[in-house]
């Protein structure tokens, strides 16, 4: 994907309640605004990246783009799931992301502890990738910290 890698911005919105209650893992859903304005290259599917709430820490992430099809939504979201524990919700706060690369499709699986078992594959697969010099240094970009910037000084491939 061409527009990789993609950075962003916007106000955190209520989703369809499933990630942290039925799944036990909690995504931050932004809103459609945001979504409407991705490259048409970047396709649905899961990818992984930076993410940082606020003025906070930046943190590892994995993110789903798409129509959850185990879930039959009839919606496109975005929901990113920031690999770090949060005491509270962050409902409004302004969630800055990356998204650097592609893990997989998304796709219906047979039973939820499929989907479950899917997205922790996602997950240590996003925190490795991460892992990775040429990975690792989008996590200090100055975007994460200055919100007037709309693109970082990292030039991209």
């Amino acid at each position: 994907m061409k527009s990789l890698p993609y950075w962003c911005r916007g106000k955190v919105v209520k989703g369809f309640g499933r990630g942290s209650k039925q799944l036990g893992i909690p995504t931050a859903n932004l809103p459609e605004s945001v979504l409407e304005q991705l490259p048409a290259d970047v396709a649905t599917g899961i990818y992984f990246g930076w993410a940082c709430v606020g003025s906070g820490d930046v943190h590892k992430m994995v993110m789903s783009i798409g129509w959850n099809p185990f879930y039959n939504n009839t919606k496109k979201s975005m929901e990113v799931h920031i690999i770090h524990s949060f005491e509270e919700d962050f409902y409004g706060e302004v969630l800055s992301i990356v998204i650097l690369g592609y893990i997989r499709v998304e796709r219906g699986f047979d039973s939820l502890d499929d989907l479950i078992d899917a997205i922790h594959n996602d997950i240590r697969m996003a925190s490795s990738q991460l892992d990775l010099a040429e990975y690792k240094a989008y996590q200090q970009e100055n975007f994460f910290r200055r919100p007037d910037l709309k693109r970082p000084s990292i030039p991209s491939a």
